[in-house]
């Protein structure tokens, strides 16, 4: 990979982390097309979803602030309870992380599953914007917005999602609103729940010595890492509003229409 490849692909993991199209499916078809070969190991991936995570605390650092701050008070409040259920989200992913990593690591070759699993998440979206526009406007909510069960299934929704081309955004936030979640408050609970797991996988590369393993050299990751930051920064801000008030029928098209057309590439 040279410096220019590592910066379109960051673009691509920035611009498409935020919405529900899968940025693990982009990147592999973005490594496709500019011939880019695959890794035996996912650093590349690790540093560019962390630069998206560093523009997510970027613009939730109030919110993370409060948390926190909520949090040493040493007592049961709402921001304890929130951390808690991203705690209890993080469960299902823990688990994969830790006993099928290398089965989801060999997904990242074949292309073939990359457009299947986008149109999965095509369905997805599709029955999920359904769902909500169904839902009474009057029916009760948990506190902060979310239930512990709700977490839970949204957490499942993010250890499917490791597989590329199943949308993490798209998958939580479909799995949210399929279970009764508001559109606003699964959309904020979906970016702040991956913050942990995405910046854990990192430190354990670097800890692990995956980072000097890499056969991709330290200047493409630095341009990767500023160039996903960057653009990750734009598209939270730009995007989330969108997210959380658009109807995701349209990208769910978008999804179908690109999972369809990787498929027929690949059988064709």
């Amino acid at each position: 990979m040279n410096w220019w490849q590592s910066i379109i692909l960051g673009l691509i993991q920035g611009l498409t982390e935020f919405l529900p199209v899968s940025s693990s499916g982009h990147l592999t078809i973005g490594r496709e097309i500019l011939g880019v070969e695959a890794s035996d190991d996912l650093v590349f991936e690790v540093v560019v979803h962390a630069a998206t995570v560093l523009a997510t605390i970027v613009v939730f650092r109030k919110q993370i602030w409060k948390l926190l701050c909520g949090l040493f008070k040493f007592k049961y409040n709402d921001e304890t309870d929130y951390i808690l259920k991203i705690c209890v989200s993080m469960i299902p992913v823990f688990i994969v992380g830790m006993f099928f990593k290398d089965y989801v690591e060999a997904l990242f070759s074949s292309l073939l599953v990359v457009g299947i699993a986008l149109l999965v998440t095509a369905l997805l979206l599709f029955f999920s914007d359904k769902a909500s526009g169904r839902r009474k406007a009057d029916a009760p909510a948990a506190r902060n917005g979310i239930s512990y069960g709700q977490a839970l299934t949204v957490g499942l929704g993010q250890a499917f999602a490791v597989i590329p081309g199943l949308s993490r955004s798209g998958t939580t936030i479909s799995t949210g609103l399929l279970c009764g979640v508001k559109r606003e408050d699964v959309a904020q609970f979906s970016f702040l729940m991956v913050l942990v797991p995405i910046l854990g996988e990192a430190f354990l590369d670097i800890v692990g010595g995956d980072m000097a393993a890499s056969s991709i050299a330290a200047l493409p990751l630095i341009l990767g890492f500023l160039s996903a930051f960057v653009s990750g920064l734009f598209a939270c801000k730009v995007m989330i509003a969108l997210v959380k008030k658009a109807k995701l029928k349209w990208f769910a098209l978008y999804c179908a229409i690109v999972g369809l057309a990787v498929v027929c590439w690949c059988i064709f």
